[in-house]
């Protein structure tokens, strides 16, 4: 072996040693840990791929009539958002009707149905014309909510997360991409029936800040990578389900999407 041939490889050596060139996807891969903790997918539609959760954001009072029935001035309002875990995600498949737990702790339990937004990519105070270049796709989701909680929390100027974060709170659909779709949704109808009566019915373009204005803001506090997805608000007529209750969405362009509380 000739010394410039040494020399690299104690060189190579060496940088391993300090972590120079080892690359965070290889620290991780490398790492041990005590035990496995599992990632959340969700099918991408007509594929075998599976597109990975990284965070839940949830947009609230993002229709005027909605933010009126929660008490709330939607001229006067700035967009907000909260987070749910990403083990809320209840996978349900199309033609299917997926049980779901009514949850511990409350004793009124509010549907939301909800267009979701998932993103193959991010970064930090994204300008709204380039918003919608990071939208991987699109699914149909609920927002199920411990109302009671919810308000109770929110009464004593409290934090309302154990309302709205809770383990599979977030049913929904798979995704289908833009290209499946043949292009962006925005003015589509969405609708939510319980027991075959309609409670819920918009359209997409009621929403007081559209998909691309809710990348972009939400970017301003957070900088958004890919695997991220965001629940893009509810209309209004939300209300209480009961065990045995099953509830219809409806989107179009996309699967319907059903649970029925157990």
């Amino acid at each position: 072996m000739n010394n410039q041939k040494r020399n690299t490889i104690k060189l190579g050596i060496a940088a391993l040693a300090v972590g120079a060139i080892a690359s965070p996807e290889a620290e991780a891969a490398a790492a041990k840990t005590p035990f496995k903790v599992a990632q959340t997918y969700i099918p991408i539609a007509n594929s075998k791929e599976v597109f990975p959760v990284r965070r839940i954001y949830c947009i609230g009072r993002n229709y005027a009539a909605h933010a009126r029935e929660m008490g709330s001035d939607p001229t006067r309002e700035p967009p907000f958002f909260f987070q749910k875990p990403t083990d809320a995600i209840q996978y349900v498949a199309p033609g299917t009707v997926g049980d779901h737990a009514y949850p511990s702790l409350t004793k009124n339990y509010h549907y939301e149905v909800e267009l979701v937004a998932v993103l193959k990519s991010g970064g930090k105070d994204i300008p709204i014309e380039k918003a919608l270049d990071h939208v991987f796709g699109y699914a149909l989701g609920l927002d199920m909510t411990r109302r009671d909680l919810q308000r109770f929390m929110g009464d004593q100027k409290k934090p309302w997360e154990i309302g709205k974060s809770f383990d599979r709170s977030a049913p929904i659909g798979p995704i289908h991409t833009v290209k499946q779709l043949g292009g962006h949704l925005g003015k589509e109808n969405i609708s939510l029936a319980v027991n075959g009566q309609i409670k819920q019915n918009a359209t997409l373009s009621h929403m007081i800040w559209s998909v691309a204005e809710q990348i972009s803001k939400l970017s301003e506090a957070n900088e958004l990578f890919p695997g991220d997805i965001i629940y893009s608000g509810t209309p209004e007529n939300v209300g209480p389900v009961v065990k045995g209750d099953v509830i219809s969405c409806k989107l179009d362009r996309l699967p319907d999407l059903s649970i029925k509380i157990i």
